[in-house]
């Protein structure tokens, strides 16, 4: 009788001491066994489980207790395992990834359902031509409500690919895509699956509703190293050749390559183009490339090395380095100016004056620091203007004459990969993709977001789509819209033409863009 005393005693006291973590958790398990049980016997009289609407109110109130998940829909904790090879763990990660996903399925119903969107409170196509009409807009301002406006009502269409190796097209992911100034050509970098990259031009002459075909044109250049960046060169004629700067493997050092695009099969009509020039620099750690249309440095093209710039000549061969501090993993040159504007990972972001020697002192001409590793920059037309992002989910505005940020644009997600910006200033919009596989649209205006687009495919960081936006999609007589690929599919978003006639006559020409519409 006394043993069985003595072990009772030492039960109750073993649950005495224990957490009030692991006490919660029991609490909330019996909690949740009696409320179905409860539930089960009343024969499901009541309309609405009174547990799942108070764990619905209650949910942001629930403490986090370290090393549990609470699972508002069972109204319970569940212990989180570390990642090892157990049967199906539970980890932060993948219930994060369960949260993104459901957030996705929702914005996509959202998407389908709602065909009418707003970008802005009060302002539908309606009223747009109302106030224009009434004399309340000036030109600019009724373009730019316009394209702001068809910009929220685009639709999501699947483009078909048209290719002579269809099996490859359903293998081979999207890396990325760039579209030449014409819009009329999309230069793709694909992901083979036995490894390594393939190059393709696709022509988007084809690109019209409601079919939406697109051909994509072969090509016998394959590369097992990782391409680091990519632009459109215009060495021979506008446009004409492809620079790609390829990260080094093993012994084989990294390069810097000019592609003509007359390589490519089919890429122009016969008798129109030349064969071009196949030309490549061995530059060792190319983060970034730019190409330059400064009549001041005619044939000359910039890479982005590890604390340094390389500016290279094509025809002569002539280099000239310029010694930095850090990485550069962004670059663009500005054409009215002899500057060439350079992110670096510490954060910095620098104009080089090509007029001065790299020997002399004074070649830094500006001098702005965001917080962290800058991967874009973007240089308005009159050249006064700059927009950069970095790391950390920033992108900024900069006065380049006063050197401060005069807007911030606010959504972007962002933690560690290299995201390019895509700035129009015609349509006054500025696109952006994020970490988190979401395109958001905002306004170059007033930084205002227009639109959150969420992915066709799962969220992954392997399926982070990349984008094209473009007022002429397809060349001069082309339609506006964006173009996404991700995985192994593209698709096309085009301005809805459910929008008034009057609204698509209205185009934001760069003549009628002012300071005052920027800021």
């Amino acid at each position: 009788m006394d043993k069985n005393i003595w072990t009772s005693r030492r039960r109750r006291g073993r649950s005495h001491h224990r957490s009030p973590a692991l006490r919660q958790c029991d609490s909330s398990e019996r909690y949740t066994s009696g409320a179905s049980q409860s539930s089960q016997d009343s024969g499901h009289h009541d309309v609405e489980c009174p547990s799942t609407s108070s764990s619905k109110a209650g949910e942001s109130s629930v403490p986090d207790l370290p090393g549990f998940y609470f699972d508002p829909e069972k109204n319970r904790y569940f212990r989180l395992l570390p990642g090892h090879n157990n049967c199906n763990p539970l980890t932060k990660e993948g219930i994060q990834l369960k949260e993104m996903e459901s957030r996705r399925l929702q914005l996509l119903q959202q998407e389908d359902k709602q065909k009418k969107k707003i970008a802005r409170v009060g302002f539908n196509a309606s009223s747009i031509l109302r106030k224009n009409q009434l004399g309340f807009l000036n030109f600019s301002s009724y373009c730019r409500l316009s394209h702001e406006l068809r910009v929220a009502c685009m639709e999501r269409k699947k483009v078909e690919i048209q290719s002579s190796d269809p099996s490859a097209l359903a293998s081979d992911r999207f890396n990325f895509i760039l579209a030449d100034t014409t819009s009329d050509r999309l230069f793709t970098v694909n992901d083979v699956k036995i490894g390594g990259s393939k190059y393709g031009i696709i022509s988007l002459q084809g690109l019209k509703a409601p079919t939406f075909e697109v051909h994509m044109h072969e090509n016998l250049y394959f590369t097992n190293r990782k391409v680091n960046s990519v632009c459109w060169a215009s060495l021979n004629h506008l446009d004409s050749h492809i620079l790609l700067c390829l990260m080094g493997l093993a012994e084989t050092p990294g390069c810097a390559t000019l592609l003509p695009a007359s390589l490519f099969v089919s890429s122009h009509q016969a008798g129109t183009d030349q064969p071009g020039m196949l030309c490549s620099f061995r530059i060792p750690g190319a983060w970034s490339c730019a190409w330059s249309l400064n009549v001041q440095a005619n044939n000359c093209f910039s890479t982005g090395l590890s604390r340094r710039v390389l500016l290279t000549n094509v025809v002569t061969g002539h280099r000239q380095s310029y010694w930095t501090n850090s990485d550069v993993l962004a670059q663009q040159f500005a054409v009215k100016t002899p500057l060439l504007f350079n992110g670096c990972r510490s954060g910095e972001i620098f104009a080089i004056d090509l007029r001065s020697p790299s020997q002399a002192k004074g070649w830094k001409a500006t001098q702005i620091f965001h917080d962290s590793a800058v991967t874009s920059v973007q240089v308005f037309k009159e050249e006064q203007y700059l927009m950069a992002s970095d790391m950390a989910g920033k992108i900024k505005l900069w006065d380049l004459r006063a050197t401060k940020c005069v807007r911030q644009y606010e959504g972007h997600v962002n933690e560690y990969a290299y995201l390019p910006l895509h700035m129009h200033e015609e349509e006054g919009i500025l696109v952006a993709v994020g970490q988190d596989c979401y395109t958001r649209i905002w306004s170059l205006h007033d930084a205002r977001l227009l639109r959150t687009i969420p992915s066709p495919c799962p969220t992954s960081k392997a399926n982070i789509p990349s984008v094209a936006f473009s007022p002429r999609l397809g060349g001069p007589r082309g339609a506006p819209g964006l173009l996404m690929a991700v995985q192994q599919d593209l698709y096309c978003f085009p301005y809805s033409s459910s929008c008034p006639d009057g609204l698509k006559e209205g185009r934001w020409e760069p003549s009628s863009v002012s300071k005052e519409d920027i800021l």
